[in-house]
C-alpha cells in the first residue's frame, strides 16, 4: 500500500547541480529518486521543501514521497521507516544522508506546507586559510566590520519586495517575501549570517550576503541598503556571494 513519507536529508552540495532533477546532470533530487525507484521497482517522485542552487549545502532539507515500501525479497512485508532510511543510506553516495524517515499524513507536502526556512551563510576572514573548512565557507581577504553589517541588515528585515535581491530577471510571480530575522555573529575568524523567513527567491540569500559584505568591507554605506531595497533593481544590489558558503539549516512546518 502506498503511503506518504517525510524525509529529513543532509548533503554536501559541492559536486551537484543543485536540488532539482536535471537530465544528464547530478542533482540531489535525482540521486534520491534513483534510490527509491530501485527500492520500489517503479519511479518515485521526490518533492523537496525548496530548490537549493548548485553548490549549496543542507543540514535539514525536508522532502516527501508517496510509495509502496513493501520488501519484495521478504514476501512483501512493509519496511519500517527506519528500514527505508537504512536502505537509502546504503545506496546513496557518501555526500548525501537521510537523517530520518517518518510516515506523514496524505496531505503533507514538503514545499506547500513549509512555513519558514533558516539559512546560514558562513564567511572566514582570518589570516591563515581554513584548509578543512574551505568547501563550506567564503574565504575573504580582509576582516569584516560585523557591527556595521548588523546595522545594515535591519533594513532588510520585515515584509518587503525583494526584487533587487532576486537572481531571476524573468521572475513573473510576486517578489514580496517576509524575512523575520537576520542575525550576524562572529566566532573567531568565522562570520555567520543567519536568515529566517517564510521563503526566499532565487539567489536571494546569496545576494543579500553579497550586499552586506560590501558594507562590511567599507565599500557601501549602511544607509544605502534601504535604497537598494526600494529600487527593486538587481543591478543596484551587491554581487551574488559564492554558493559554497550557504547551507539550509532547517525547514519549519
Amino acid at each position: 500500500m502506498k503511503k506518504n513519507y517525510k524525509m529529513t536529508i543532509c548533503y554536501d552540495g559541492s559536486r551537484y547541480f543543485g536540488w532539482e532533477h536535471q537530465p544528464d546532470r547530478e542533482t540531489i533530487q535525482g540521486k534520491l529518486e534513483n534510490v527509491l525507484t530501485r527500492m520500489c521497482g517503479e519511479f518515485v517522485d521526490v518533492i523537496g521543501a525548496g530548490r537549493t542552487d548548485a553548490g549549496v549545502h543542507a543540514r535539514g532539507m525536508v522532502a516527501n514521497a508517496v510509495f509502496d515500501a513493501s520488501d519484495r525479497e521478504k514476501g512483501g512485508r512493509e519496511r519500517t521507516p527506519e528500514e527505508i532510511r537504512d536502505y537509502m543510506n546504503r545506496y546513496l553516495p557518501d555526500d548525501i544522508a537521510v537523517k530520518e524517515v517518518r510516515e506523514a499524513s496524505e496531505r503533507f507536502h514538503a514545499r506547500y506546507k513549509a512555513v519558514g526556512k533558516l539559512y546560514r551563510y558562513t564567511c572566514y576572514d582570518g589570516p591563515v586559510k581554513p584548509v578543512f573548512q574551505r568547501k563550506y565557507v567564503n574565504v575573504l581577504e580582509n576582516r569584516l566590520d560585523v557591527e556595521t553589517m548588523q546595522k545594515a541588515a535591519v533594513f532588510l528585515e520585515g515584509k518587503n519586495d525583494y526584487k533587487s535581491f532576486c537572481g531571476n530577471p524573468r521572475m513573473k510571480k510576486s517578489t514580496v517575501r517576509i524575512v523575520d530575522k537576520i542575525e550576524i555573529t562572529r566566532k573567531g575568524s568565522f562570520v555567520y549570517f543567519d536568515f529566517h523567513g517564510t521563503g526566499f527567491l532565487q539567489n536571494m540569500v546569496r545576494i543579500m550576503v553579497g550586499t552586506l559584505l560590501e558594507v562590511g568591507k567599507g565599500k557601501l554605506p549602511t544607509e544605502k541598503v534601504a535604497g537598494i531595497l526600494e529600487a527593486k533593481d538587481r543591478k543596484e544590489a551587491g554581487p551574488t556571494a559564492p554558493a559554497q558558503g550557504l547551507c539550509l539549516i532547517k525547514v519549519d512546518y
